[in-house]
């Protein structure tokens, strides 16, 4: 059992050396999943106030620490890329299975389980962290002056029709994207 845990944490620091198409908010850098992971865990507790409706922020929590872990095989699927996206939930649903494989059957099965509820998002606890998740992404963008928008031609029309799910979650965290996006535009680090 332990063997197996073992083996599971040395391949999961692997999230490490997966880069996002996002900058850590200095903008010297890309942003690996690992950190991203973290990031999103953090402002999970602390901006819990903002769901729609209670949640358990552990649950939340383990959830955000665990739902890009498949990106070690499947890698960071850039989420402006249409094309990309059409085979993201089969190449994340085979490396959910290996890397989860690697555990005890029990902590695979729950790790998988909080897997599944974020990718579902049906519970109150995965919209609120699909919402943290985006809002994060949102929020480098925004910290960054828009380098990472820039980069990639986006537009603040196509983050709003990308990114509208967070109001599932948290209508507060939906309004400070509209408001950061409108600024970012007004300051030329978005285009309309």
């Amino acid at each position: 059992m332990l063997e197996d845990q073992i083996a599971f944490l040395v391949e999961a620091d692997k999230l490490n050396t997966v880069l996002r198409r996002n900058y850590t908010v200095t903008a010297d850098r890309r942003e690996n999943s690992a950190e991203h992971s973290w990031h999103v865990a953090l402002t999970a507790m602390l901006l819990a106030e903002y769901s729609n409706e209670p949640v358990n922020v552990d649950r939340v929590v383990r959830m955000l620490l665990v739902h890009d872990i498949v990106e070690i095989d499947a890698g960071d699927t850039f989420i402006y890329d249409s094309v990309a996206n059409t085979s993201k939930e089969a190449r994340e649903q085979e490396a959910a299975k290996r890397l989860f494989g690697l555990l005890p059957e029990s902590q695979a099965n729950e790790l998988h389980e909080l897997w599944d509820e974020f990718e579902a998002r049906a519970t109150p606890e995965a919209k609120f962290a699909e919402a943290v998740d985006r809002f994060v992404a949102v929020l480098h963008n925004y910290a960054t002056h828009g380098r990472g928008w820039k980069e990639n031609g986006i537009t603040r029309s196509r983050v709003l029709a990308v990114n509208e799910r967070v109001a599932e979650g948290s209508k507060t965290l939906w309004a400070k994207i509209q408001e950061m996006t409108q600024e970012a535009v007004n300051q030329r680090e978005l285009a309309e």
